[in-house]
């Protein structure tokens, strides 16, 4: 299971207007509508390729992640936008993003990649590239020029953009966003530049404040790194502790060995709750334990934590938009 940081969603729901509920859509992916925008708090990849996909079913989507591209600022991506704004070259840019996209996201790694023609800058996603993953992808493309367009003094105009996926009814959008070829069905998720186009020194470019914006964000990679055994830890208890029904987050500090006020400013620092990974947890394993026969629907729903079946049957199909019985069917199927 991998996290992308809630700034991604709340972008989405706003370039999408009026044509959806986004206070329902926000909350349905873990994210609190009246909240703040931070771009440390995490919500699962799943929900957010869930939630996209929900946007699918009510309107066109063709050019919304190129719309979103279009809205995302420098400013709003903390120490790390700062760090990009303050790099002298573009691709000195782009390596801060290839070094410290950790901190944005833990689904998605960056290369920068030598190319005959010039420098690839590519986006490596693993998992099922189903609608949600492929719209999350087209708009980082799209995003990725749209920072570059921010501190660059001349137009950033890419040799060419590569997209692994197959190509909508209309390519006139990506072309017009993008300024340059747009090749649906490659074999990566890229964009090309040239070598002039990374040599081109940004507007604010600035060595001294680059090195101390890079010691902060080497600092804050770091503390994420510290943190991932205690997410592995935190949702080992959960699971351990749903038989007897929802777990508090005082019994799992507890048996974690901290208070429950560390365990919560712990969490809360790198972008999780408590009741994130609980719901998590609870999904994992009703989708495990599905697959298994063996087990009723009854002893399941007592397995991950639930007093009743029914509410049991709610949970997963809010989880995943179909009941229990629905979900073992169709695995049985494949």
């Amino acid at each position: 299971m991998g996290y992308v940081t809630s700034l991604f969603a709340r972008k989405m729901v706003a370039a999408a207007g009026d044509t959806i509920d986004g206070t329902a859509l926000l909350r349905g992916a873990g994210i609190d509508p009246e909240g703040a925008w931070d771009p440390k708090v995490m919500i699962p990849d799943r929900a957010y390729y869930d939630m996209l996909e929900e946007m699918a079913a009510e309107f066109d989507v063709t050019d919304l992640p190129l719309r979103v591209g279009a809205s995302m600022r420098l400013d709003e991506y903390g120490a790390l936008g700062l760090a990009f704004k303050a790099a002298t070259t573009l691709g000195a840019s782009y390596a801060r993003v290839e070094r410290y996209a950790r901190l944005w996201t833990s689904v998605v790694e960056y290369e920068l990649r030598p190319d005959a023609r010039g420098t690839l800058f590519i986006l490596h996603r693993q998992g099922e590239r189903r609608l949600g993953m492929r719209l999350s992808n087209e708009a980082t493309l799209a995003s990725a020029i749209s920072i570059a367009r921010q501190v660059c003094p001349t137009p950033v105009l890419p040799l060419e953009v590569l997209i692994a996926h197959p190509a909508p009814r209309s390519l006139a959008a990506h072309e017009e966003w993008f300024c340059g070829p747009v090749r649906f069905g490659a074999d990566l998720d890229a964009i090309l530049f040239s070598p002039e186009t990374l040599a081109q020194p940004n507007i604010l470019g600035d060595a001294g404040i680059s090195g101390y914006l890079a010691t902060h964000l080497e600092r804050e990679l770091s503390e994420i790194a510290d943190e991932a055994p205690l997410v592995t830890r935190t949702k080992d208890a959960i699971a351990q502790a749903l038989s007897e029904g929802a777990p508090k987050m005082a019994e799992i500090a507890r048996d974690l060995g901290l208070s429950a006020r560390s365990f919560h400013r712990r969490l809360s620092e790198h972008g999780m709750s408590f009741q994130t990974l609980t719901e998590e947890t609870r999904r994992d394993l009703a989708e495990g334990l599905l697959c298994d026969e063996r087990h009723s629907l009854a002893e399941i729903a007592f397995l991950t934590g639930f007093a009743e079946q029914s509410s049991f049957t709610r949970a997963f199909k809010r989880w995943v938009g179909m009941t229990p019985a629905s979900y073992r069917k169709a695995h049985a199927q494949r």
